[in-house]
This record gives C-alpha cells, structure tokens and sequence, in this order.
C-alpha cells in the first residue's frame, strides 16, 4: 500500500478535515502523550493521519509513540511526517515487554491479527496480541499512571447470531465453539476486555472498549484476506471478483474514518467501563450484494468460487452479524461515509 498523500484524496481528506474540527477529544489530548499499538494497520494509519493533521494548526500539539513490529512498514506508511517531532516510532512486539517509551497519557491497543488467513497461518500470535499484548500494554499503562486506556474489540465477540435477534446490541451473547482453531480471535478479544475490567478493579484504570464492525477504506494493508478486501483489490485491478461462498452471509461495515471517529466518541463520550458498537447501519450488506456492488463499479464479474483448506479454516462460520450503533449514537456520533461512496472511493485510492 503507498503512503496516503492527504492532498490527492479527496473523501479521505474531507473526512479527516471534518474530525479535525469537531470538538472530539481534542481538548483532553491537547499537549499530551498518546501511544498507538498496531500504528501501521489501518485503524492506526487513520489515527496518526488524523492527529498529524490536527497538530498542524495547534499550539498544543498532540505527541504519538507509534507502536509497529516492522521498521520498514512504518518508514512507508508515515513517510511523510518523518521530519516532524510530534510523532515517535518505536519498533515493538506487543507480546513482548513493552520498552520504556517515557511517559504516556492515553494509550490505544489497535495491534491484533485482523484477517482470516493470520487467523490460520498465525493462530498462537493471533490469541497472543489479544491477551499478552493487551497485558503488556496495561501493566505500561498502570506503571506510567495513564489516564484512559482503549482496548479496540470487535463484531467477532459476538459470536454466531442465534437466531434470536436482528442486530448484536452490546448485551448479546453468541455462540462461539472454542475448541475450532478459528475461535482465536474472537475468544481472545472477549479475555482482552475482561483483563480491561480485572485492571479497573485492581488498579483503578479507566478503559474503554469500541467494538468495531467490519472496516475498509483506502489504509487497508496491501496482505488483508478479508472478503471485502479482497473484491475491493480485485476490482481495483480490473479484475473479476471471486466470492467463495453463496453470498447469503449479512455483515455491518464501517469506513475507515468512520471507525476511528467511533472510536473518540467512545473514548470522549462514553461511559467509562463499557463496549460501545461501531457501524455505519446504513452499509449493512450481504456479501453477494458486497461483491455484486463492486463489480459494478470496475465492470467486472463475479466468479463463485470454493476456498482452499486454509483459508476455510481462517473463515467466520457467522451469517448474519449486524452490529446495532443505537448506544453510540445516542451520545452524538454518526457515521458519514456510506458504501456506496466508500467502496467508490477506495477502489480509486489502492494501490492498483
């Protein structure tokens, strides 16, 4: 994926514009320390652009230790801000003890396996991200006397839709087999929110938990498996869409913007302690509908096609998984980037 040139992409500019000017968490951040895990992903990306971009006009910049295990991705992913002394990059592995970083305010664990074939290639650093490095990360946090700690969790907890309800709300409790290597991820992010509770009880630290829906947007990594990942890069190379399955299965998506405005809401806004959702309720989609979009807008078609046994065994055995936003928005955030326009978008500003 090439470096973001704010200046050439205009939704994406316009979005970071729209967050930079909104009385967000600006004022909590201003002249403070904020550390990112997972800083080259493409939650991560998306905050360091925002911040960088917010830091321009302010006389309390915000100061980001960017936390990423490749010193060559992030060399290519923050480029051009590698003269600047607002941001820090510090190569770390999150399952490991977190180096002395110097004192930090705010940290955000956006660092975790996201994609179904790490899922099956890398299940052992997978569930490690999620529990040890979450760990690591809470004990830096307790140490360093952190104000707020954000624990980014996501649709997966849920589980598979039993049936019984329409969309996820945060109080729903789906089934998960845990004894399928799949289960990694989506067990691991429900023990990295209780270690996030058992850390409150014993060391009084305030944390809060977005729960993200599916994100794309035009950070997304160049190696993401993900289906929409995937038809996006297809379709951006004019190329027909392969979608291994029938399609039936529903899912809530989110633009990349729309995730990381999310999650500030969550973190500003939100009652600390508890999961928030995050997703764009009018981008609820099947995934034949998903492939059939984007093969409209790059003329291409769609090939039904059976995944190898790898990539099944990386697979959501979930149909139906829609988050409900009701609680998020009910503290005033929105989202603004619909597919339609986000798909169009991204297509266009991928590296072809």
């Amino acid at each position: 994926m090439k470096d973001m040139d704010l200046k050439s992409n205009d939704l994406y500019e316009r979005e970071l514009e729209n967050l930079k000017n909104q009385d967000i968490l600006w004022e909590k951040l201003a002249g403070r320390t904020v550390m990112i895990s997972g800083a080259t992903g493409m939650i991560g990306k998306c905050l360091i652009d925002l911040i960088m971009l917010r830091n321009q006009d302010s006389e309390a910049p915000i100061k980001v230790i960017a936390l990423s295990r490749s010193i060559e991705k992030a060399e290519e992913r923050f480029g051009a801000y590698k003269n600047r002394g607002d941001l820090r990059y510090i190569s770390c592995d999150v399952n490991k003890e977190i180096p002395e970083c110097g004192e930090v305010d705010y940290i955000i664990h956006a660092a975790s396996n996201t994609h179904p074939l790490q899922y099956a290639l890398d299940a052992i650093g997978t569930i490690a991200s999620n529990v040890i490095g979450t760990k690591n990360l809470l004990d830096y946090a307790v140490w360093h006397g952190v104000q707020h700690f954000c624990f980014l969790s996501s649709v997966e907890i849920y589980g598979e839709n039993r049936g019984d309800t329409d969309k996820f709300d945060e109080k729903y409790l789906g089934y998960i087999d845990c004894n399928t290597l799949r289960a990694g991820y989506p067990e691991s992010k429900r023990l990295g929110e209780t270690l996030c509770n058992a850390y409150h009880q014993t060391h009084g630290l305030t944390f809060s938990i977005p729960r993200l829906s599916r994100v794309y947007g035009p950070t997304m990594l160049s190696g993401d498996t993900k289906a929409i990942s995937q038809f996006i890069k297809k379709a951006a190379a004019g190329e027909d869409i392969i979608l291994k399955s029938e399609g039936h299965q529903k899912f809530s998506y989110t633009f990349v913007t729309d995730a990381v405005s999310g999650i500030l809401y969550t973190m500003r806004f939100g009652q600390p302690g508890e999961a928030y959702n995050i997703a764009d309720e009018e981008s609820d989609i099947t995934l034949k509908d998903l492939a059939s979009c984007l093969a409209s807008l790059a003329d291409v078609q769609v090939i039904f096609q059976l995944p190898d046994e790898k990539e099944r065994k990386g697979y959501s055995t979930a149909t139906k998984a829609m988050l409900d936003a009701g609680k998020l928005n009910a503290v005033g955030w929105k989202s603004r980037v619909h597919m339609t326009e986000g798909l169009a978008y991204t297509v266009r500003n991928i590296e072809k």
